[in-house]
């Protein structure tokens, strides 16, 4: 069996055949070989988080007219090494008063609910690590533990600051997983399924999802943000307000899992937009070399991780009642308009040949920003009308 163009299988096989050889049942060599999978799927996973401090630091160093790391190694790409060790090193404390083990799971459950995706992330043609039917559902299930592991990190510190950073991020979470999750439709109506590596098969044999649904694509991202709590909807960092956040009283790699937490789930869901909107790993040549296309899927997630960070160090932190009357006036209506529009164009389109196809959805997203903009014009009129008379009073 040829490696580059079946790895997965070909390595499978021969180490199968290896452990059976040696007296292993059969039964039990497959479970040996699940587990060395999911390891090196993880090792795989933590690696690139490693890189992505780096890369990081480095783009937010270009933003600002800095440096950024440039010290160790060429480029300064080994920095993430000592900061790996400082963090192991430093001191680990936990609160007196603290509920222990609910805090020191905390850590372990935020790093551990980005992980659990990466199960179901087709990364090439053969290359996944399990094709769920119901992928979409798994997805929103898993990133119930981040929330999960958010309020037991503000609760169990016994600290109110903590506690108080912890029910902003959880507020936001919950609100921007309607519009998330409304957008997570718009591939499933096209394709008729839940599956993650079948949405992105369609994708391959058709079209990109962005070119019918750039709204769909544009609401997820935003929602995406949210959901990481970086900037313009960090609340839960409010440095002047609630000092830091849920994670205030976490030291050494308490905090770093944290950290790591939120650089992977950053980067996944990057990878999400590119398989949901993007082709995931579709690109020349990507179904015959599987490898290649593990590296296309990198290289989309690369570019929805820029974007995400280009947002964060770009756009202004906006006020708590700010960011959840965006979510329930705005994001919400329209991510629910857009599901309806797909819902009713979809069917009439579908029988018809791809190009016109195409351009009916796409104008039909086109149409409903048009309105979405004048709406909020002629709101914005209405605003501007009643302020001023009350300005004009005040000056005079």
């Amino acid at each position: 069996m040829n490696f580059w163009s079946d790895p997965i299988n070909s390595v499978y096989e021969s180490w199968l055949l290896a452990f059976t050889g040696w007296g292993l049942d059969a039964t039990l060599s497959q479970v040996i070989i699940y587990i060395l999978g999911i390891l090196i799927l993880i090792t795989f996973a933590m690696v690139i988080d490693i890189l992505l401090v780096w890369v990081e630091r480095k783009v937010v160093a270009r933003f600002q007219g800095r440096l950024g790391p440039n010290r160790i190694g060429p480029f300064g790409l080994f920095q993430p090494i000592p900061d790996v060790i400082k963090l192991i090193i430093k001191e680990d404390t936990t609160p007196a008063n603290a509920d222990k083990f609910v805090y020191n799971l905390a850590p372990v459950l935020s790093l551990a609910s980005v992980l659990f995706l990466w199960a179901v992330v087709p990364l090439a043609v053969n290359i996944f690590g399990v094709d769920l039917n119901i992928a979409l559902l798994y997805m929103i299930a898993t990133g119930a533990f981040g929330t999960l592991s958010i309020i037991m990190a503000g609760w169990s510190s016994n600290n109110k600051y903590a506690l108080l950073g912890a029910y902003r991020q959880v507020a936001s979470m919950i609100s921007f997983e309607i519009p998330m999750v409304v957008s997570l439709l718009i591939p499933a109506i096209i394709t008729g399924t839940l599956s993650m590596k079948t949405i992105t098969e369609y994708q391959v044999n058709n079209f990109w999802f962005f070119l019918v649904s750039p709204l769909g694509a544009l609401l997820f991202l935003i929602a995406a943000i949210a959901e990481l709590g970086r900037s313009p909807f960090d609340l839960n960092e409010g440095e002047s307000e609630i000092v830091s956040g849920y994670h205030i009283e976490y030291s050494g790699m308490k905090f770093g899992l944290f950290y790591a937490g939120e650089m992977l789930h950053a980067f996944t869901f990057g990878g999400l937009l590119a398989v949901l909107f993007f082709g995931g790993w579709h690109g020349p040549f990507s179904s015959e070399f599987p490898l290649l296309g593990v590296l296309y899927f990198v290289a989309k997630a690369m570019f929805g991780y820029w974007i995400i960070m280009w947002i964060k160090y770009t756009v202004p932190r906006i006020r708590i009642d700010h960011m959840l009357l965006f979510n329930w006036k705005f994001l919400t209506p329209l991510a629910f308009a857009l599901l309806i529009v797909t819902a009713l164009v979809h069917p009439l389109l579908k029988d018809q040949p791809q190009w016109i196809y195409i351009l009916g959805m796409f104008l039909s997203n086109l149409l409903l920003g048009w309105v979405t903009i004048e709406i909020l014009r002629g709101r914005s009129a209405k605003e501007r009308a009643a302020v001023e008379p009350v300005a004009a009073v005040g000056h005079h």
